[in-house]
């Protein structure tokens, strides 16, 4: 299991870090952003395969944002499993 840590942008979280075990997410935590909200999508979403948290939350939206802290997630896992597997910028 590697850890990860991605900056996203556009949104009010500044930090999003997570394990990757394979291509299953666990521990996810975010730094900054709707405590609540976040602590809530860390919960949903572990043990679930990138492909899932993609399914689930890219293409949402945070009010006139054009993105959200979830889609951030979505990104980020992507980028670090793509990075795992050697296909990552």
């Amino acid at each position: 299991m590697n850890m990860y840590t991605y900056k996203p942008s556009g949104v009010c979280s500044k930090e999003i870090t997570f394990d990757l075990d394979g291509d299953k997410v666990k521990n996810v935590s975010f730094t900054g952003g709707c405590n609540g909200n976040l602590k809530a999508i860390a919960r949903v979403v572990e043990g679930m395969s990138v492909e899932e948290i993609e399914e689930y939350f890219l293409g949402l939206k945070c009010g006139m944002k054009n993105t959200s802290c979830s889609e951030q997630l979505a990104i980020g896992v992507r980028k670090a499993l793509d990075k795992a597997n050697g296909t990552g910028i």
